[in-house]
């Protein structure tokens, strides 16, 4: 499951804001005293996660004489999303807000520039990756910083022994958990997917990818346009659906939806867990949420489960990235002791400390940071997450559904789930005309 599930836009968000003002995880005050400064962090799926950033607030509370705040607020019904709406139209509530995925944008005019601490640590860590670059930084401002705490990749997962038997692959051997192995990943291309997932549904496993309108299945099927270099709508605005590169994703498209479960068009972020879970499904594209439950209810099925990275297409390999930021209210009183917190939660040893705590879960934004333990020691089987987050060996790239649009449009398309519909009505049997005029008409709507 994703916590970023089903993002709201901006105007969804101001008209339940003022519902949502009476939340009782609102945190609203109308002043604060110097030397005070407030969060509001996603609750961690992990609760040893909130626990080591509690410990890291507060050390750095004593270090610089700053009463920090913490409160931890669940995305369980959007609440997290709720509150940022309420404090918006408020102009009052927590100094950071951690934001999910398209959050930063629905609010880019209340947030204050960052761009600073975004220098030192880069200058500190190098650079992060594109696709946070493309959430996060707006008109050549970085308006957050993005963070470790609940940032995913989702990429395939799939059952070692189902794979090899049914299909012929051996992800274990393609995919070595070895720092000095070259991956043997030639094959591992989107055609070689479809046979698998043909095989697979032959054995009765079918692979877990959703046609539903929820961030998973989102996310997933922007992943596959991009490997094909299938863009809906081009960077300056443009409608492109009536091109080679989306007819050639959905040709592609019509042949897997075949052999995809049949209610994928109902699927929700927890159904591909589940399908794991229950060892009915021999592949979901996941961060390790389904791994870890799997390993305390269904541990035969756990230790049969290896992540590694996404199929390569005509254009390259692209893996979805959910996103997580910390962000500043312009509307803020304490803006630098704001900034310097951000900062030190960003450094290295603090991020690989809750790393550790939520074995390994939460991927650091630098590929700088791509070298931490966990991934090697946590299991079973050992190995299992080493290429969870990217390495350079595998040839991979973070992508973001709907790139390279135009950030506020992209996020309607985001959030009607347009991309996934267009898989959903091949399955139900309409031609590719069809979904193509469908797309248009649909996109040409958010553009207008």
């Amino acid at each position: 499951m994703s916590p970023t599930s089903k993002q709201v836009s901006r105007r969804r968000a101001l008209k339940i804001a003022a519902a949502s003002a009476a939340l009782p995880l609102v945190h609203i005050r109308s002043g604060r005293a110097a030397g005070k400064v407030s969060v509001g962090f996603w609750d961690h799926w992990v609760p040893e996660g909130n626990a080591i950033m509690k410990q890291q607030c507060a050390a750095f509370g004593a270090a610089h004489q700053v009463e920090v705040q913490p409160d931890f607020i669940t995305s369980v019904g959007s609440k997290n999303i709720l509150t940022m709406a309420a404090e918006a139209q408020a102009k009052t509530g927590h100094d950071i807000q951690q934001f999910p995925g398209w959050e930063v944008q629905n609010h880019a005019d209340l947030l204050e520039p960052i761009d600073d601490v975004m220098k030192r640590l880069t200058d500190k860590y190098g650079p992060v990756a594109a696709a946070s670059k493309y959430l996060f930084n707006i008109k050549g401002h970085w308006l957050a910083v993005p963070c470790s705490s609940g940032n995913q990749n989702k990429g395939p997962c799939g059952r070692i022994s189902v794979l090899k038997d049914a299909a012929g692959i051996d992800v274990v051997k393609m995919y070595p958990a070895d720092a000095g192995a070259t991956p043997d990943a030639d094959n591992w291309t989107y055609d070689t997917l479809l046979k698998a997932a043909e095989a697979c549904k032959k054995a009765n496993m079918t692979f877990g990818i959703g046609l539903g309108t929820t961030a998973d299945s989102v996310d997933t099927a922007g992943s596959m346009f991009a490997a094909f270099g299938a863009e809906l709508i081009s960077a300056k605005g443009d409608v492109t659906v009536q091109t080679d590169p989306v007819r050639q994703v959905l040709e592609y498209a019509q042949q897997l939806v075949k052999h995809l479960p049949s209610d994928a068009v109902s699927y929700d972020d927890a159904s591909n867990n589940r399908a794991l879970i229950s060892g009915k499904s021999a592949l979901i594209w996941n961060p390790p949420s389904a791994w870890a439950v799997a390993k305390r209810d269904a541990p035969k099925v756990a230790a049969d489960c290896w992540t590694f990275p996404a199929p390569k297409g005509p254009k390259g390999r692209f893996l979805p990235l959910g996103a997580f930021s910390w962000g500043i209210w312009n509307f803020s009183s304490n803006k630098t002791a704001a900034k310097e917190l951000i900062e030190y939660l960003s450094q290295r040893e603090n991020v690989e400390a809750r790393c550790n705590v939520v074995s390994g879960y939460d991927v650091p934004p630098f590929a700088s940071m791509t070298d931490f333990k966990i991934w090697t020691e946590v299991e079973p089987p050992k190995g299992t997450v080493y290429h969870y987050p990217i390495r350079k060996a595998d040839q991979q790239e973070s992508w973001i559904a709907m790139a390279p649009a135009p950030p506020e449009i992209a996020v309607q398309a985001y959030n009607r789930g347009t991309m996934p519909t267009m898989l959903a009505k091949l399955q139900g049997g309409q031609s590719i005309k069809q979904v193509q005029d469908w797309a248009q008409d649909e996109l040409e709507g958010f553009t207008r």
